[in-house]
């Protein structure tokens, strides 16, 4: 019998990766990574246009060089047969939204619209839509609309509406120029199979689709007037996760390498996507994506408001079940940040002397410091605060400085506030009464074993780690085999082709009962910073934005 294969295709913030996929058991076969080639744009155009504080952008060209790169030398990798590869699926990730044309050619690769930024793809960290959001709030709460509960109370900066009225406001050419606002994963579809399709994760996550309905056009104009033009650019079918969107054009199978025909999954969310490639879509199963910022997804059988969560969707990571989002927008970011702008020049050339990455030093130097012993308390909102407070004018705080600190507490310190800031998150699951009774790490930063540990002991429960070195674009391999009609939905599929766990980490009593302590103060600070104690982090974000914009 023929073994048969699909393709996954993952687009995220800095690169697309490629995965070629037997259905029959989920192994992976043939990888490809391909960088973007203008990375995220924060600071300017790629033609010189200076970018405002806040703003995240991407060019739709780099993800259409996945497409063209990174698929062929994956099935070149996996030395199979194209004539084989039954599906191909897609994720990426969100909420990062584009303005189209009719036909989806993107308004920023018109020649006339290329210098103008807001025509150009937002990408999820794009945060300067927050002043938006309050007032999308404020406008819902004096409305009683009955669907901001399931949303946690608050609608994100991050998200579809923010982002949109944001352009509204600041260029409404472009808002009426654009035919379409449309999620990039969708986009990508409508690449492959030249059929517009609208995947229900995101339509209901970030679009604030419920029960198949938008905020009503009343909502819209008593937000903004105009803003009932929105409805007709995000309009279309809504389509479940592991549906097939359409197959690919004679145009993207010359891209790909594969055969025209072949089966399109609908589009899907990085994050959700990989739930299936954990096993973990059953009930009661929480998977924590850990990478440049954290997705913790859940599915449940009944719907629950939890306060300060991202969504509670029906059908919003698998068909049937009431899919649970809630996240932190930056934690490999902080890591990131701290290591390229914050550590002294010395600990690179240590780092070299003894052969290892900067990273693996500041972990072996941090290993053995006792729970609480560097004196050191962070909040983990270097890049706003997603779940529980969604407010992305939040920035990060560091307490407990002396002239005796080292760097490499300061390490351990940003680590365990992006432990004590999940910790947060599955605690409101658990007060709103949805039960988390396994949980499983995945993404890039389970190679850090002192990272996996801390969560472990802070959360106090086993933390499965997920053996995959590319989960989402198994998750998207996984979908494409349900679109082929090799299972007959995502569960099914998970159960055959989703990775094992590569080891499980348990909480250590002693240094679980030390971080109690640890976390009961970082709960002080995040309420004090966070829910009224002082707007000084706010009052700081203006001042930044002022002096920023005065002419030099």
């Amino acid at each position: 019998m023929t073994r048969r294969y699909t393709v996954g295709v993952d687009f995220g913030t800095l690169s697309g990766r490629a995965v070629v996929v037997a259905v029959d058991d989920g192994a992976e076969l043939g990888s490809a990574v391909h960088a973007y080639r203008h990375g995220v744009l924060t600071d300017r155009l790629p033609g010189g246009v200076p970018l405002p504080p806040d703003w995240a952008l991407q060019d739709p060209a780099d993800h259409l060089d996945v497409l063209r790169v990174a698929v062929p030398a994956a099935l070149a990798a996996a030395g199979v047969d194209r004539r084989d590869v039954v599906g191909i699926g897609v994720d990426a990730t969100s909420c990062t939204v584009l303005p189209t044309r009719a036909d989806g050619t993107p308004l920023c690769a018109l020649p006339g619209l290329r210098d103008r930024p807001h025509a150009w793809p937002k990408l999820w960290k794009h945060h300067a839509a927050q002043r938006q959001a309050d007032r999308i709030n404020t406008v819902a709460r004096e409305r009683g609309e009955p669907w901001l509960a399931r949303y946690g109370g608050r609608v994100s900066a991050e998200w579809q509406l923010a982002k949109v009225l944001e352009l509204l406001e600041a260029d409404p050419e472009i808002f009426h120029a654009a035919d379409c606002w449309i999620e990039t994963a969708d986009w990508l579809v409508w690449q492959l199979s030249g059929r517009r399709t609208r995947n229900v994760s995101a339509a209901g996550f970030k679009g604030l689709v419920q029960a198949g309905r938008h905020p009503s056009a009343d909502f819209l104009a008593a937000v903004h007037p105009a803003l009932p033009g929105l409805l007709p650019k995000v309009d279309g079918p809504l389509a479940p996760a592991g549906a097939r969107a359409g197959t690919l054009t004679a145009e993207a199978a010359a891209w790909t390498g594969l055969p025209e025909g072949t089966p399109v999954a609908v589009g899907a969310i990085d994050a959700h996507v990989t739930a299936a490639a954990a096993r973990s879509v059953a009930p009661g199963r929480m998977l924590a994506v850990l990478g440049t910022s954290t997705c913790l997804i859940m599915n449940a059988d009944a719907c629950h408001e939890v306060p300060g969560l991202c969504g509670v969707v029906d059908g919003g990571v698998t068909a049937g079940r009431w899919g649970y989002e809630a996240g932190q927008s930056g934690v490999g970011d902080i890591f990131a940040w701290y290591v390229e702008r914050a550590l002294p020049a010395g600990y690179a050339s240590l780092a070299a002397d003894r052969g290892v990455t900067v990273h693996e030093l500041l972990d072996e130097l941090a290993a053995d410091q006792p729970v609480g012993g560097h004196g050191l308390l962070a909040l983990d909102w270097h890049s706003g605060n997603r779940s529980v407070l969604m407010d992305h004018e939040l920035s990060g705080v560091l307490v407990g400085l002396t002239l005796a600190t080292r760097p490499e507490e300061i390490w351990r310190a940003l680590l365990e506030a992006t432990a004590f800031g999940a910790r947060t998150v599955v605690e409101a699951f658990g007060v709103a009464g949805v039960s988390v009774d396994e949980l499983t790490a995945a993404g890039g930063l389970t190679a850090n074993r002192l990272l996996l540990r801390v969560y472990a002991d802070v959360l106090r429960r086993p933390l499965h780690v997920l053996d995959s070195a590319h989960p989402a674009a198994l998750g998207a391999a996984i979908h494409a085999a349900t679109a082929a009609g090799a299972y007959p939905d995502v569960e099914s599929a998970s159960a055959a082709m989703g990775a094992p766990h590569r080891e499980t980490y348990h909480p250590d009593p002693a240094r679980a009962a030390a971080y109690d302590d640890l976390y009961a103060e970082y709960r002080a600070l995040h309420d004090h910073f966070g829910r009224g104690g002082s707007d000084v982090l706010h009052r700081l974000r203006a001042l930044r934005n002022r002096a920023l914009r005065r002419p030099a």
